[in-house]
């Protein structure tokens, strides 16, 4: 392995003694989709050799190729497994909605932890994410699943993605209650345009019940990266009609507005010397509730550049420079951090 060209900084998740990269790499919609094999392993190999050692996946990802593509390089490589962190996440499946093969009831939580494993050729998963809530399960029947499959050794740790704060708490007593092992991280998305949940929603869960905090699309799906100002580049996901949804997620009603404010914070990036996707994942970064700002690439120097964020979060956490990005976007003063009413 050759010696990283910046020193990957590692943080805590939560109150956990797992130890995670301060920016992970994600396989949704590149490994097992968007690149080939010869490309996704020398992806991973980068992102290895410069740090990185939280990888980031999901059945959902490419119908389980995404899985499969880690393991064959994970098999390849033969890392020491005490060197890297594998995530695993469960909801959708990988063969539509049949009956049992989606969602978080005890028998697909149990067979999707069971197939994750298998696709990605390991005998335990380091996290293991529950995608998103899911209401036709009893949320004590999810809980013990997950809990029972930490106690077994087939998950170290058990989490949720894109849960509201209350479903959290409640998970959390579910298992304080009777004596199960609870959630120990949130995952969701934050970047400079989507906020509340990660500054305001989860701060006393993490600041009070010690909950780790790992988060995605920090460029927010290339935005912020400067790669839409004259409209989505061909090849890119918001090109591809398959990424409709994302398209509208992102802009919403007026995309010409937002893609003007955008360009203003890239030109203020610009001013200080760094890249507008250096400067946003730093702007990520500079939040310490956040173990891991987990990011894409398609290219190796995409994640040379992702990682060189580490080494920007001094300068872009300056309030000056935060309260001018601020008056750019047209945002309002920082809402106060609260919990249940």
């Amino acid at each position: 392995m050759s010696a990283p060209t910046v020193e990957m900084e590692y943080r805590r998740l939560g109150r956990t003694g797992l130890v995670v990269s301060a920016v992970g790499f994600g396989s949704w919609a590149t490994l097992g989709e968007r690149v080939d094999d010869a490309t996704g392993r020398s992806l991973l190999r980068e992102a290895y050799d410069l740090g990185i050692n939280f990888f980031d996946n999901a059945e959902t990802y490419g119908d389980g190729r995404g899985e499969e593509a880690v393991g064959r390089a994970l098999a390849a490589f033969k890392w020491p497994r005490e060197t890297f962190v594998v995530s695993g996440k469960v909801f959708w499946g990988v063969h539509g909605k049949r009956p049992n093969t989606w969602g978080l009831s005890r028998k697909h939580v149990v067979e999707g932890c069971h197939a994750a494993l298998r696709r990605l050729g390991l005998d335990h998963l380091d996290l293991f994410l529950c995608h998103r809530p899911d209401p036709n399960t009893p949320l004590d029947e999810t809980v013990r699943a997950m809990s029972d499959l930490v106690t077994q050794g087939k998950v170290l740790y058990w989490g949720t993605s894109e849960w509201s704060a209350d479903a959290v708490r409640d998970a959390l007593g579910i298992a304080a209650r009777d004596g199960f092992v609870g959630p120990s991280l949130e995952q969701l998305r934050y970047n400079l345009l989507d906020r509340r949940r990660v500054e305001v929603d989860f701060a006393d869960l993490h600041h009070r019940a010690g909950l780790g905090i790992t988060t995605w699309s920090p460029l927010a799906y290339g935005l912020l990266a400067g790669r839409y100002g004259e409209g989505a580049p061909p090849g890119g996901r918001l090109a591809d009609p398959a990424y409709r949804w994302l398209r509208e997620d992102l802009f919403g009603d007026d995309e010409a507005d937002l893609v003007a404010r955008v360009a203003a914070v890239s030109r203020l990036a610009g001013d200080l010397g760094l890249h507008p996707a250096r400067f946003a994942l730093a702007w990520v970064l500079r939040n310490r509730a956040v173990s891991s700002a987990i990011t894409g690439a398609s290219h190796p120097a995409q994640l040379r550049e992702s990682v060189r964020a580490t080494t920007a979060v001094q300068q872009v956490d300056d309030p000056a420079v935060l309260a001018e990005v601020d008056r750019l976007l047209g945002l309002p003063e920082p809402p106060r951090p609260g919990g249940r009413e």
